[in-house]
Formats: structure tokens, C-alpha cells, sequence
């Protein structure tokens, strides 16, 4: 699975993503993965065409040291469909930079 792994979190570190996540982000029924929606403007034609499969989302595993950010575009209603698939460079590129970002809003340097 292709993935972007930012590690070296502390305790305090995992405690603010946490609580972030559980506010901002829908927590899936494993025990810390969420599901990341990804904006509009940044789906396939393909993924866009497909409403019905919406949300399209990036799942994200937080864990006491690590944050793994799955590079595969899924869906939630389906276990399989054409709109899903490994992340455009835009949406890999949008999913960095919008993890770096909450990153920096909670002031966690790595």
C-alpha cells in the first residue's frame, strides 16, 4: 500500500491529533483510522461522475508515534468501484499539504 508516514510524534503530539481528529474528522469502526474527505474540486472526472459512491475519502491511521495517510482514494458505500484508486498527484499532493497544515495549526514540528 502506498502511504505518507510522518512519525516521531510524542504523547502530547498524538493527544492534539487525536482530539483534532475526533472533532474535525469521521472515525471509521477501527479503533483509530479516520476517514479524510477530499474537497470537490480535487476528484477525478470519473470520481466527480460518481455521487452516488461519495464521499471519497483518504484513510488515515493515527497511532501513538505515527500517522500513516493511505495514498488510495476509497469509498464508503461500496467495496469496490471504478472511481476508486491510488491518489492523482493532485490528490496526493492536496492530502500533504492539508496534513501539513493541521499539523502546523496545532504546532507539531517534526
Amino acid at each position: 500500500m502506498k502511504q505518507y508516514v510522518i512519525d516521531g510524534f510524542s504523547l502530547q503530539d498524538y493527544i492534539k491529533l487525536k482530539e483534532y481528529f475526533d472533532k474535525h474528522l469521521e472515525a471509521a469502526s477501527v479503533d483509530g483510522i479516520y476517514w479524510f474527505e477530499l474537497e470537490r474540486d480535487v476528484l477525478t472526472p470519473v470520481q466527480s461522475g460518481h455521487e452516488s459512491c461519495g464521499p471519497h475519502v483518504f484513510a488515515l491511521m493515527l497511532e501513538n508515534t505515527y500517522l500513516s495517510c493511505e495514498l488510495l482514494v476509497r469509498i464508503k458505500t461500496n467495496i469496490k468501484c471504478d472511481c476508486m484508486g491510488y491518489a492523482t498527484k493532485e490528490q496526493r499532493d492536496w492530502l500533504i499539504d492539508q496534513t501539513d497544515a493541521i499539523l502546523e495549526t496545532l504546532s507539531i514540528c517534526i
